[in-house]
């Protein structure tokens, strides 16, 4: 099939393009920016553009002649990042995205929300009929997105919805890579007692419950949580990215709302600067936090049974971020 997938050259979206492209199907991506990933598509056929999903002749133009849509570009989070970007992108953009597979009559669409439009898990592990209680905008816009999707479900567009928790795994550059150089030096600085609950889901379990969920004929207008089998206390996972890399990390704790305090007068004092502060509540709220989730509906509905383990999932990582760059050169890891 041809197959429009948006954020394609992103961490996600390049390993759903790799998926796609083993089956033999066509795929025209599109992505804000250029990566590595970007030329590497383009070397093995894949007609890759630049641009927003927020422009809507774009989005119309790639989207005619597709029979799927594997929407995934986002705005994520970025300190001082204006409201409007999150919106044009999240909301504006997956109305455009939805008009295009309206107008072209794309058979079916798959939308990628986030965990987070559950918030903080107050009563976890929650499943996806628990409160939608966004905490920040990005979220907020995310969960607008997902209202957008089932406008045009009741106007006919076969639509399913995919919420992933922490996504992680080899070509991930962001928040895994941190926790990764932190271990690495076998000294962690954890905020409170570090028992709260941190949802994992490795990279290639994801693309499995994406590829179910588009297929599946029963997802039509239903919203998954994705997971890995279980939620981990954050610092047994640090500890478990310790084992990953052969490192034993040693924890200082520290009380949590000190520094989130301190981090809100920092953001206040960077606001007018061109660069992100050192520290700030967004990444701070990592240690409060419950991410905890049920995947039963998924199992049940979608036959979704992660494949990857957290062992595994972790030490394959730690490879990668070893092989990239990211870990200091002479650091030993764990087979993979």
């Amino acid at each position: 099939m041809r197959i429009l997938v948006t954020g394609a050259t992103g961490f996600t979206g390049a390993h759903l393009v790799e998926r796609l492209l083993e089956r033999g199907h066509e795929i025209v991506a599109l992505d804000n920016q250029e990566t590595p990933a970007a030329d590497t598509f383009r070397a093995r056929g894949v007609d890759v553009h630049i641009g927003s999903v927020a422009d809507a002749e774009l989005v119309d133009r790639l989207t005619k002649g597709c029979a799927r849509v594997y929407h995934l570009a986002a705005a994520f989070r970025k300190v001082n990042l204006p409201k409007s970007a999150y919106w044009d992108v999240n909301v504006n953009g997956t109305r455009y995205v939805c008009e295009a597979v309206k107008k072209h009559g794309v058979e079916r669409l798959l939308y990628c929300s986030t965990c987070g439009v559950h918030g903080n898990c107050d009563e976890p592990p929650v499943a996806e009929d628990a409160p939608i209680q966004p905490e920040d905008y990005y979220q907020y816009t995310k969960w607008e997105g997902e209202r957008v999707c089932h406008e045009y479900l009741e106007q006919g567009l076969w639509v399913s919805i995919v919420r992933p928790a922490a996504i992680y795994g080899p070509g991930d550059p962001a928040r895994f890579a941190m926790l990764y150089r932190r271990a690495a030096k076998g000294r962690f600085l954890m905020l409170g007692d570090g028992h709260t609950h941190y949802h994992p889901l490795y990279v290639t379990n994801l693309i499995d419950a994406l590829e179910s969920a588009i297929e599946t004929d029963a997802a039509r207008g239903q919203a998954y949580l994705i997971a890995d089998e279980n939620s981990v206390p954050i610092k047994a996972l640090v500890q478990e990215i310790g084992k990953a890399l052969n490192v034993e990390v040693k924890f200082t704790h520290l009380p949590y709302w000190p520094l989130y305090a301190a981090a809100a007068v920092i953001e206040l004092l960077y606001k007018p600067l061109p660069f992100e502060p050192p520290i700030f509540r967004r990444r701070l709220q990592w240690f409060r936090q419950v991410r905890s989730f049920d995947i039963s509906k998924a199992r049940r509905e979608l036959g979704y049974a992660p494949q990857v383990d957290l062992p595994t999932g972790l030490a394959h990582t730690g490879a990668w971020y070893r092989e990239n760059g990211f870990l200091p050169a002479g650091l030993a890891s764990a087979s993979a």
